[in-house]
């Protein structure tokens, strides 16, 4: 054996993420307007331009579940913190908290506004399905971690005070959840003015 490494085509390597991309957009497309278990991969390779075995290359379906929600929260794939994404880090260098709450605010305003369909479309599947069912517990997971890491990064800043970590991690939790946001927007309230409520809300949770 030679031990050289197989030639990486960048050209190559972008046809195939971008086929990726086709595929984990139009299973999220389907599995919103459809329901999981309504959509077939055929439906999926018909959406997408690809054929099924390629589909099949990707899948399966509740991967392409999970991949679907993982790009619509932070735009790319295979984070294990919503902290490490580009996003979260440009609001994690901000060294103003009062602007980084009011950055983080409008994120999750936007994050919510993605992935509110596609969660419900989890929620339902996961009741029925048991590998969708620990995709949706190893997101819920990854949501609980990414909140008490980043209520330990204001800790550690002197944001929040020492005593109020637990709270504040609970109180953050809920006030960014998708339910939250959803129950504001059904009640009417505009995205803007459940933002700024938001940034309002995190900071007297932060502060304690």
């Amino acid at each position: 054996m030679s031990g050289r490494k197989p030639y990486a085509s960048p050209l190559r390597e972008a046809e195939a993420a971008a086929t990726r991309a086709r595929i984990v957009d139009a299973a999220a497309e389907l599995f919103v307007r459809d329901g999981y278990a309504a959509t077939s991969l055929k439906a999926i390779a018909a959406a997408a331009g690809v054929s099924v075995q390629t589909v099949n290359l990707h899948g399966p379906k509740h991967a392409l579940l999970a991949a679907a929600y993982e790009r619509a929260l932070a735009d790319r794939e295979g984070w294990a913190s919503l902290n490490d994404t580009d996003p979260m880090q440009q609001i994690i260098a901000e060294p103003d908290p009062e602007r980084l709450i009011a950055m983080y605010a409008a994120f999750m305003t936007a994050a919510n506004a993605r992935i509110a369909a596609l969660l419900r479309t989890l929620r339902a599947a996961a009741d029925a399905d048991p590998a969708v069912r620990d995709v949706y517990a190893a997101i819920d997971e990854r949501r609980l971690r990414s909140i008490r890491e980043g209520v330990a990064l204001l800790a550690a800043r002197g944001v929040v005070p020492a005593d109020r970590s637990d709270d504040a991690t609970a109180l953050v939790t809920m006030l960014v959840s998708t339910d939250t946001y959803l129950h504001f927007r059904e009640a009417g309230w505009s995205a803007e003015r459940y933002r700024e409520w938001l940034a309002a809300e995190l900071r007297r949770a932060v502060a304690g």
